[in-house]
């Protein structure tokens, strides 16, 4: 920690008279990042949380900034919440040219901010806006921070995990998705079954919001009490900080699968699923199919069992670990999935040990959530964190259509989890026992996990997609803190 004086940290780098749109004035750079000048009136550029960087031309040093739409530091374009802009100056000798060159560059440096990128864009997800968004808001950002940066257009599913199982990591100092939650959950895979994958998973992961959903980064950028947009989430990736996140080791017999943001079964994973049929409707596909499923409810039958967090224990009856689940799957599918490759294998947690609670059916909907946001105008857990090791639970049961038209409409701001239909609670591991519907013993539900079809029963839906799992008892654990995100704070 710095212990310097605030006295200190003000003391000038440097200070000397410069030329500012052709007039002589004082300029000075402090030891905490501030730029100060005066020219018409007072001015002052906090270099780490404004500049994006610099550019040296010649005799002059151009500042390329961004700032917020109510400051009044400098002129700028509208980028939806920040603007892009410059400060000019020219320093009078060429010896004060090299030494503010040196010292603007030493700062920047110190910041520890990435200088080269691998950027997926993927051009089919939500309303195909992906393309559009990184030529006009992600790569003038990166060209005006000076950082290099390799682009990679998805062509099919799964072709991020694919690059990134392979790739040469040393290459970069971060991956970014402009995409939804999808090529963020390839980008984990891939990296979790590397043969290094305890490095790799180390690798800082940016999101900038060009899908449907856009979960995650509308989590990111919530907490730091900023406005879900590609201009914020690219500036979060720019300054460099960095979070950790929980994932989630979901396992059924050798498969495995890696969660960052939620599992589903029941109405909501009927809801996400499903409802891909009208996606040319963007995101009002899910409002859309919502109604429909609320019309001609479904009930499960099913059990599920989990080891509560501290505070939560009165919820379901005592019971015991069962073991893990095991499922037979056929060759082909487990070729097609890559099942034995080589990679991390999940948490070591010894579940025998631990207390376990249950909670049998039928239901309505089981919802587990890492963040707090399930899409940008769905708050699905509020009290959800990052990094506590915990999953979010939200469990209805037996509910009118009409109280649960209300819930879902009061999903926008979290206030659903206070409904008396509703169990909220926070668990450390968790195990899905998925049944049949009550209506109709000979169909069966859909288990979605960041929007992919985990597992598929007996079902009406008939998607193309091969599922990660069968349709059977599954197993989740949480190891905290284990994969890096960007964030703006």
């Amino acid at each position: 920690m710095d212990q310097r004086s605030d006295s200190e940290n003000l003391s000038p780098f440097i200070s000397d008279r410069v030329l500012v749109n052709g007039k002589v004035v004082p300029l000075t750079f402090t030891r905490d990042g501030k730029l100060r000048w005066n020219h018409n009136d007072r001015r002052c550029l906090n270099v780490e949380k404004e500049a994006l960087g610099f550019t040296f031309e010649g005799s002059r040093i151009r500042v390329n900034v961004v700032v917020e739409k109510r400051d009044r530091i400098l002129c700028f374009a509208n980028m939806g919440g920040i603007g892009r802009q410059s400060f000019v100056f020219e320093p009078l000798s060429e010896e004060s040219l090299t030494l503010w060159s040196q010292k603007l560059r030493d700062y920047i440096d110190s910041l520890g901010r990435p200088k080269r990128l691998l950027i997926f864009v993927n051009p089919f997800g939500g309303k195909k806006c992906a393309t559009k968004i990184f030529v006009e808001d992600v790569r003038p950002c990166l060209e005006d921070a000076d950082i290099q940066f390799t682009v990679i257009e998805t062509k099919h599913q799964l072709h991020a995990k694919e690059v990134v199982k392979t790739l040469d990591l040393s290459k970069y100092d971060g991956i970014v998705c402009v995409s939804g939650d999808g090529i963020l959950v390839e980008v984990i895979n891939g990296l979790l079954e590397r043969e290094d994958w305890s490095d790799a998973i180390k690798m800082p992961i940016g999101m900038v919001p060009a899908g449907t959903g856009n979960g995650m980064v509308k989590s990111l950028l919530d907490s730091a009490g900023e406005i879900c947009s590609p201009s914020n989430a690219i500036l979060a990736v720019i300054r460099g900080h960095t979070r950790s996140l929980d994932v989630a080791t979901i396992s059924q017999g050798k498969t495995r699968f890696f969660s960052v943001l939620m599992l589903a079964w029941g109405l909501i994973a009927d809801i996400d699923i499903e409802s891909e049929k009208y996606r040319w409707m963007g995101s009002a596909r899910i409002d859309f199919y919502a109604l429909q499923r609320i019309t001609y409810l479904r009930h499960y039958n099913g059990r599920v069992s989990f080891v509560p967090a501290p505070g939560f224990e009165e919820y379901g009856e005592q019971t015991s670990y069962s073991g893990e689940p095991s499922c037979e799957t056929s060759t082909s599918q487990q070729e097609s999935l890559n099942i034995q490759q080589p990679g991390y294998l999940g948490s070591d947690v010894k579940l025998e040990n631990m207390h376990w609670r249950t909670i049998s059916g039928p239901f309505v909907s089981i919802w587990l959530h890492n963040v707090p946001w399930g899409s940008e105008d769905v708050l699905a857990a509020p009290n959800a964190m990052f990094s506590d090791g915990y999953l979010d639970l939200i469990i209805v049961k037996d509910i009118p259509k009409l109280s649960l038209l209300s819930l879902l409409s009061k999903m926008n701001d979290g206030s659903h989890v206070h409904c008396p239909h509703v169990m909220y609670l926070k668990v450390k591991a968790f195990v899905l026992e998925p049944g049949a519907r009550i209506d109709d013993p000979t169909k069966e539900g859909i288990i979605d996990s960041d929007g992919e079809l985990l597992a598929r029963g007996n079902v009406t839906y008939k998607g193309n997609v091969k599922c990660y799992m069968a349709y059977d008892k599954l197993q989740i654990t949480v190891d905290q803190g284990l994969a890096t995100l960007f964030a703006p704070v």
